[in-house]
Parts: structure tokens; C-alpha cells; sequence
């Protein structure tokens, strides 16, 4: 889950909880929305401590070096 759904769940939550004044026979809303709202900051803290590992914005670069010789078909320069 990325920082956007995370969002998502946070606002749909915050909206249960606070805004909507609904019954409805056998659900209850504003757990619901308790539930949306702590999955979505779970997963938002979740992708801010990965998000250097998956790379983010200027990630960390690492250059490859290889021990083995190259060799080229051509022939030298004279």
C-alpha cells in the first residue's frame, strides 16, 4: 500500500468517525471508521520507513564493478 491509499483510508475513516450520522441495523460506522483510519496511518508509516529502501526520489546509486577482463575483437589502434 503506497502513501496515496493510504490517504484515502485516512480521510474515509476520519469521514465515518466525525461526519456521518447514519444507523444502519448491524454495522457500526464509526468503528469502521476507527478501523479505516488506523489501517490507513499504519500503512502510511509503513511506507515512509521503506521508502528508501524501494528507491523514492534520488535513491541511493551504486556502481557495478566487474573483476573479469574485457576483451574486444578489434584490433588495436596503431
Amino acid at each position: 500500500m503506497g502513501i496515496g491509499a493510504s490517504l484515502v483510508l485516512i480521510a474515509a475513516g476520519a469521514i465515518l468517525i466525525w461526519a456521518v450520522e447514519a444507523d444502519v441495523s448491524g454495522v457500526d460506522i464509526t468503528t469502521i471508521g476507527w478501523i479505516l483510519l488506523v489501517v490507513g496511518i499504519i500503512g502510511a508509516l509503513l511506507s515512509l520507513v521503506f521508502w528508501s529502501s524501494w528507491g523514492g526520489w534520488g535513491g541511493r546509486r551504486t556502481a557495478v564493478y566487474r573483476d573479469e577482463p574485457v576483451y574486444r575483437d578489434e584490433p588495436p589502434p596503431p
